[in-house]
């Protein structure tokens, strides 16, 4: 087979470990999984009862326009409709941005580490990857904009970035947008956008007013808790809708997810009620780090990334073996740190006593 060389040097991405397998490997009953920043209170009542309800035969296509999705949506944000792109999860419009502006002479730059999707579609369509490191968890904007050229096709921005939790402040943004090329799309990525209560996080909606180079991203699988449906959706000028459009696969987002995400939509009630008990939970996981003195990013998500100052993969699988199952940073590019979803009071009180107690095994062993 003659394979793109740049297939054969990537590796797939890794999930994080479902429950079932943990139980069975481990001989556990009980497994929480506090990895992939999923929504512990799950989705909607409203989208739940959507789903049970429906009737229609799974035998028809879905429409491929996403038409009652796309008036709901445009709505509730007050744009038109032409000004929004659905997707199979935010993580296929990343796909298709790189399929449609990456490819061999052109190159990409984000920050590093950040989501590694960026790099990974970047690679597939053989275009180069400029990564700027992080400067104590923070964009370094003022690197990427010194790493960008007239090859540069597109710039990542990821706020609140995954795994760090850390956030652009508006100001900083727009100065940064200020002095982006026209030509150069910019990806900001907010799949953790609903979670945030920071004041001077930006507002997407006038940042696609004012640059007609920019597309934000988000995502039904946070907050909402249908990650296992797969939406997301861009929002940017028209014109880069329209380009994008052909790139798109058909029926790329399923009939129940259109109508569950819709559902979802209508009950906002249910996402701020998730976001203040992620905050609750987020100061547990505070007050914890302080205690220990345990270095972490205060985070604007539904996680926060964890300095352990011992080997990610030690703790990690000190926590699999106790029932929970955390991200180690070993892979994230955080090799003593491991990144944790925010879970329920009980979920998050449980894994802090579970940490303490490894905290307090380690002590005694270096005694």
């Amino acid at each position: 087979m003659r394979w793109k060389k740049q297939l054969l040097t990537l590796s797939p991405y890794q999930p994080g470990k479902s429950i079932e397998s943990v139980k069975k490997q481990y001989g556990l009953e009980s497994i929480v999984k506090l990895a992939s920043n999923e929504n512990p209170y799950g989705c909607s009542r409203k989208a739940q009862e959507v789903l049970s309800a429906y009737e229609d035969s799974l035998a028809i296509y879905p429409d491929g326009h996403a038409g009652e999705l796309r008036e709901t949506l445009s709505n509730m944000l007050d744009i038109t409709s032409d000004r929004l792109i659905f997707g199979n999860g935010s993580d296929e419009l990343i796909r298709i941005i790189s399929r449609a502006l990456l490819y061999p002479g052109a190159n990409t730059v984000m920050a590093s580490p950040t989501f590694p999707q960026y790099r990974h579609n970047a690679i597939l369509e053989g275009a180069e990857v400029r990564e700027i490191p992080l400067i104590d968890g923070q964009h370094d904007l003022a690197g990427m904009l010194k790493a960008v050229d007239e090859n540069t096709n597109v710039i990542w921005v990821c706020s609140p970035n995954n795994p760090t939790g850390t956030y652009i402040p508006e100001n900083e943004l727009i100065s940064f947008l200020e002095n982006v090329p026209a030509d150069t799309l910019v990806v900001i990525d907010e799949a953790y956008y609903e979670y945030v209560v920071a004041e001077d996080f930006h507002n997407s909606l006038t940042l696609i007013d004012r640059f007609s180079n920019v597309i934000a991203l988000r995502t039904f699988s946070k907050i909402y808790g249908l990650a296992s449906l797969r939406v997301g959706y861009g929002m940017a000028n028209p014109s880069i809708i329209r380009a994008l459009e052909p790139a798109r696969e058909p029926f790329n987002s399923n009939t129940l997810a259109q109508q569950a995400a819709k559902a979802a939509i209508e009950d906002q009630d249910f996402v701020v009620q998730c976001r203040e008990e992620n905050r609750k939970g987020l100061e547990m996981f505070y007050r914890f780090c302080e205690k220990w003195n345990l270095p972490f990013y205060p985070s604007q998500g539904n996680f926060i990334l964890i300095d352990f100052r011992t080997e990610a993969n030690h703790v990690f699988q000190s926590m699999l073996e106790r029932g929970f199952i955390v991200r180690s940073g070993a892979l994230l590019g955080f090799p003593q740190c491991v990144r944790v979803t925010v879970g329920s009071e009980s979920q998050v009180s449980a894994l802090l006593n579970e940490f303490e107690a490894f905290l307090e095994k380690e002590c005694n062993a270096i005694v």
